[in-house]
């Protein structure tokens, strides 16, 4: 056996004398684990050691014992099943086989006992705690809990100059000054463009009704303007709009 094999059986359990399996088999005679620990070391020669008369004296002391641990048997069961594995590795032949070899399913076996004996740890400990109503008690008029909160603020230059920004921002009046934008408006165009056109028999572009100005704005603002105002002046019949084509000039003359 590996040494991961030998550790398994250093959890033996310790059980008063009462407690202890002793077996007496044809070439074995003593306690169940030291019959392990003296196989492990091949000690002891396992083929002289009959598996059958095992399980009955093992079933016999089950019967026996009728106060006995469950956690106790549970061991014991554990190794003589074991023990019986041995027996048959050294029996059957060495042929090669998908299982696990000795030595992983002993590495096994001793995580699961370690397992086993955390688990028990904790339960004994989770038992052994005091319990309310039993050994420890509520007082009869519970005070809450006071909470004491303590803001730690934490900024840079540009968190504290954006948080004022803000501020004055939301504080500060708003004020709307409108800038001044020469424009023409509806009334002086259509007074324009119909003095014009009275004057004018054939047709005539509408740019060449438009005041002279070097503004740029200003003569936008007079261009539509005047396109209003010439759409008024057809619809009462003073003035007539032709146009030849889409995006070409529009012409303006006076009407019939």
């Amino acid at each position: 056996m590996s040494e991961a094999g030998e550790d398994i059986f250093d959890e033996a359990p310790e059980v008063a004398e009462a407690e202890r399996l002793t077996l007496d088999l044809d070439g074995w005679e003593g306690p169940l684990d030291l019959l392990l620990s003296l196989a492990r070391t091949q000690k002891v020669d396992l083929r002289e050691i009959s598996i059958l008369e095992l399980v009955e004296q093992y079933l016999a002391f089950i019967n026996d014992a009728k106060a006995l641990k469950l956690e106790i048997a549970a061991d014991y069961l554990v190794m003589a099943a074991w023990l019986a594995y041995l027996k048959s590795c050294l029996l059957l032949p060495k042929e090669e086989q998908e299982d696990p070899s000795p030595e992983e399913l002993a590495l096994r076996l001793q995580l699961r006992l370690q397992r086993l004996n955390a688990m028990r740890e904790a339960g004994a400990r989770l038992m052994a705690r005091n319990r309310v109503g039993r050994d420890v008690f509520l007082r009869g008029a519970p005070e809450g809990i006071r909470v004491i909160r303590k803001s730690r603020w934490q900024a840079e230059l540009y968190d504290l100059i954006a948080a004022y920004g803000q501020l004055r921002a939301r504080t500060e009046p708003a004020v709307h000054i409108v800038a001044h934008r020469p424009v023409m408006t509806l009334e002086a165009a259509l007074e324009r463009l119909e003095r014009l056109v009275g004057q004018s028999v054939d047709w005539a572009t509408l740019e060449s009704f438009l005041p002279d100005s070097a503004d740029d704005g200003y003569r936008k603002s007079a261009l539509a303007s005047s396109f209003v105002a010439a759409l008024e002046l057809a619809r009462q019949g003073k003035a007539e709009i032709q146009q030849d084509e889409h995006f070409s000039d529009l012409m303006v003359r006076q009407g019939k």
